[in-house]
């Protein structure tokens, strides 16, 4: 990986796969699962979260447990972030889902360290799927149209992903980062940060809010999901491996779809509950 060129070759290397197929068909699937969820009760978008959770934590286990038996730990993760959507959806108190977070995080360190697994990456794994988990569901659960948020959220983070799959396979260039995602341009990145502009601009235009403003958010804020890729791609690189898993044909597995939404999940949440911004610019009021 260390050895690839530095510059991408665009779409002169551009051949065809079936991914050319499965990639769009299985995300715009994953697309109508999760806006589906999101018409309903925010319980059935909790549900969807958890359900997610499973095969993500499963994955994150595996990886950073090296090929060692991880089922307690992806049990662990598990339950943790399952008990935390149910206490937040009863309780409505997102500080009592993230101390059970805490709590899990703790015990996967502990169990970690009695097993000669990992402490620091096994507890890690609670707080990157929980942490989001929770926030994820705030959001749904937000007064003013909770689900609204979220699709914008999520519009962001597909246009982020589309957007840089498109201009960096076509335009190449520059690698951004060479060591750590071979794969990932400078021309991708800017792409897909323009691309987000412009999908969300849209959006929050038609819902009739204001154009401009959305637009420049929109634009820095897919740095999240950009961050979001890369800091799965290090921990990827960090133990060796190309793909978390293959569960989602065309995607890979499941936090190689859910890595960037995890990200800006987690920093929405942080700018909705700490900030009071309004992610639908004066839509909701």
């Amino acid at each position: 990986m260390s050895g690839a060129p530095q510059n991408a070759p665009g779409y002169r290397a551009i051949r065809w796969n079936m991914d050319w197929i499965t990639r769009p068909l299985f995300g715009i699937a994953l697309a109508g699962i999760a806006i589906l969820a999101l018409s309903y009760a925010p319980e059935y978008f909790g549900a969807l979260v958890a359900a997610i959770i499973i095969p993500a934590a499963f994955e994150w286990h595996r990886m950073v447990g090296q090929g060692r038996d991880c089922r307690v730990e992806i049990a662990l993760t598990a339950i943790t972030a399952a008990l935390a959507i149910l206490t937040l959806l009863l309780t409505r108190q997102a500080w009592i889902a993230l101390l059970l977070v805490a709590a899990g995080t703790v015990a996967a360190v502990i169990l970690a360290a009695r097993r000669d697994q990992s402490p620091l990456w096994q507890g890690l794994g609670v707080v990157y799927l929980g942490v989001p988990a929770v926030a994820l569901v705030s959001l749904r659960m937000f007064p003013h149209r909770g689900a609204l948020v979220i699709i914008g959220l999520l519009l962001i983070v597909w246009a982020t992903d589309t957007g840089a799959l498109i201009f960096g396979n076509l335009v190449g260039g520059p690698r951004m980062a060479p060591k750590l995602s071979p794969s990932k341009t400078w021309a991708g990145t800017i792409g897909g940060s323009f691309t987000a502009a412009l999908i969300f601009g849209l959006y929050i235009l038609l819902l009739g809010g204001s154009l401009g403003i959305a637009v420049l958010f929109a634009f820095f804020f897919s740095a999240t999901a950009h961050a979001g890729d890369l800091f799965e791609s290090f921990v990827k690189r960090r133990f060796g491996i190309k793909n978390s898993g293959s569960l989602i044909p065309g995607h890979g597995g499941v936090l190689d779809r859910m890595d960037s939404t995890l990200a800006a999940g987690a920093v929405m949440a942080v700018l909705v509950f700490l900030f009071h911004f309004n992610p639908l610019f004066g839509i909701a009021s």
